[in-house]
Order: structure tokens, then sequence, then C-alpha cells
């Protein structure tokens, strides 16, 4: 028997691994596939998250970028550098993922992988967790099984609505320029934005909608963008997957269990950044279990309540902001993204350094003012 079951080996779950195991609790993390393995997303890391553990990130990084661009409709660009300490990561997902079930591992958790997890049953003060190779028990579990895993289902926890998004892999063969840039494109997708995050050796070119549903031609948005790079959707690869926006406060515990990353439903609702925040919970229920094993009482309403505080307050304004931008995006583009100082503001939140309730009120000053003009 373990002291807690970690369903799901992205950075959520295995940044809830590492700290357990570390502090020398027994861990296992089930994943339903092989390592590494290829997981939709764009790729972005904040730096911030480095302050949270004790190793180097650098094997995992494939790239540090400074440079932003942005667009309206493919024109008006604007181009601008983050003045943040640390330039941002961008990853391949595949090679991030393993890297810290790696570190996990090396702190003693145990990595079961291609099993899938087909049930849950609770016998008390004990987890059953039901595999497609046997039965596995635990003390607590943690659900790290992303956006779509049927383990906060099974675990009572209401369903949340998904939202859809597209990323269009494009591989190069010969290395992406220096002088590339993270690119934003507003205007060209309804209630919505694009990017192109560039990797060492490629791009992931981005789209989803924040509000309204998902157009039936996304497909064509997503090529019509890449084309303006010089690139075709014919050379890469689309791949569409659903993301768990942050939609307001719920319980994120239960009887000796706890949602951790997009499982929580708590991706930011104006950028889609989920992977920050999934480590970042995985760290907190790191040390709420750690608790909980330990004797103290009432630890995982704790952990709900720190990301409550500490996570969603912020998402409430992050909500707000991205109610009204992507109502009227013409005049957000206008009045926000092309002010001087909206790249810097955009680094210190991924960076940690400002958040959104620090930055709401003027934002959505000048998102209303411009309306009214």
């Amino acid at each position: 028997m373990y002291d807690c079951i970690v369903v799901g080996a992205g950075p959520a779950g295995a940044s809830t691994a590492y700290h357990l195991a570390k502090r020398g609790h027994s861990v296992l993390i089930v994943e339903k596939d092989s390592l590494p393995r290829y997981k939709p997303c764009s790729g972005a890391v904040s730096p911030s998250v480095a302050a949270y553990f004790d190793f180097d990130f650098a094997p995992a990084i494939d790239r540090q970028m400074r440079r932003v661009r942005y667009t309206w409709k493919l024109g008006d660009p604007i181009e601008a550098a983050l003045t943040t300490t640390d330039p941002i990561w961008m990853v391949q997902r595949q090679v991030f993922d393993q890297f810290l079930v790696q570190q996990a591992r090396g702190q003693g958790a145990v990595l079961k992988q291609g099993t899938a997890v087909t049930g849950l049953e609770s016998k008390g003060d004990v987890w059953q967790v039901i595999t497609d190779t046997g039965s596995l028990d635990a003390a607590y579990v943690v659900a790290a099984d992303g956006a779509q895993g049927p383990m906060a289902e099974w675990l009572g926890f209401p369903a949340v609505p998904l939202r859809s998004a597209s990323v269009l892999e494009v591989a190069m063969a010969t290395p992406v320029s220096d002088d590339c840039a993270i690119n934003f494109e507003f205007g060209l997708l309804k209630q919505g934005c694009l990017w192109n995050f560039p990797k060492q050796q490629g791009y992931s070119i981005g789209a989803a909608t924040f509000l309204g549903k998902s157009p039936k031609n996304i497909s064509s948005i997503i090529d019509q963008y890449s084309q303006s790079f010089g690139l075709s959707q014919g050379q890469g690869h689309l791949h569409s997957h659903p993301l768990k926006l942050w939609d307001g406060n719920h319980p994120l515990h239960t009887h000796r269990a706890v949602l951790v990353g997009e499982a929580a439903a708590i991706v930011d609702p104006l950028s889609a950044e989920g992977i920050r925040p999934g480590m970042i919970s995985g760290v907190n229920a790191a040390a709420a279990i750690h608790a909980a094993l330990t004797g103290q009482s009432d630890t995982l309403a704790g952990y709900t309540a720190t990301m409550h505080d500490s996570w969603g307050a912020d998402m409430q304004w992050a909500k707000r902001i991205s109610g009204l931008f992507f109502r009227v995006p013409g005049i957000g583009y206008r009045v926000g993204i092309k002010r001087p100082t909206a790249t810097q503001r955009l680094g210190q939140i991924l960076a940690g350094e400002v958040q959104y309730v620090d930055i709401a009120n003027r934002v959505m000053k000048r998102l209303s003012g411009g309306l009214l003009s």
C-alpha cells in the first residue's frame, strides 16, 4: 500500500509526486500512456515555477524568449520585449513532462506507465485504484488526469464546462532563427486569439476562444494564420484538446483525495496558461497531504482554501478582464495591447511579480472608456 497514488504524469501530477516523495512518503504515479508522450500544448512556461523546486530546469527547456509580437487581423503589428528578470521558457511537453517525472523518481516515487485507471473505490481510510492490470491501494489519491480525465467525476466533483483549443505542431528541417518572437494575433478569431510559439526547430501554432461557441472553421483560420509565417497546415499536425478554464471557486478536495492541474479547472481564463498553476497546485497539494499523513487534521480543506486565496482570488479578475476584452477585442487591442506597458505587465503576471488584481481597475477602465468613446 502506498501513502499516495497520483493519477496522471503531467506537470501537476509530477510536481505533487516530487514534493511528497522528497518528504519521505511512498508515492506511485499511474500514467495511461508510455513516456515520453506528446501532449497538445503550446508549451510556454513561466520561469517562476523554478522557485518551488531545488533542481535545474535547463535540460527541459527548449528555448528562452523575450521578444513579443502582436497583430490585429494580421496587420498593425506591435513588437516589444519582456522586462522580467528571466525570459519565458518554451518547452516540448514530451520532454518537459518526462523530465519532471524523472525528478520525482529520483526522490523515490514509483512510475507505473502504460496503465489506465478504470475505477476507484473508497474503503474507509484506503482508496483502491482499479487499473487495467490490477488494483492498487493508497491512503490518499491525487487526480491529475487532465481536463477530460474521469477521476474528478469518480470522486464526486461536479462537471465543469470545457472549452476547445487547437494547436498545429510544425517541425522544421533547420533551426528557427534567433530573431523570432512570441506571436499573438487578435481579430482573426472571433472572441479569441491565435498564437505562434517558436521552438528550437519548429512552431506551436495555437488557437482558442474565451467566449461564445468555438467556430466551425477553426482549421481554416489556423491555416490562414500559419500562412502569414510562410507555413501551411499541411506541413504539420493539427491537434484539438479541451481546456478547463477557471470559472469560479469550487472545492478541490474530498475524503482523502484532491484535484490538481486541469482536473481542478484552474487554467487562466484570460491567457489559457495552465502549466504554472498546475505545478503550483501540485506543490500545495503535496504540502497538504504530507500534513495529513503526519497526523494533522483538515489539511485537505486547507489545500482548497490555499488555492482559492492564492489563485482563485486573482482569477476572478482575469475572468472579468477576459469577458470585457474579448467582447470588444478591437478596442482592447487599441487601448490595451498597443500601450507600451502591456508587454511589461504580461511578463510580470507570468512571472508572478504582479497579479491581475493589481492592474484590473486600470485595464477595465481603459476598456470601458474605449467602448464609450
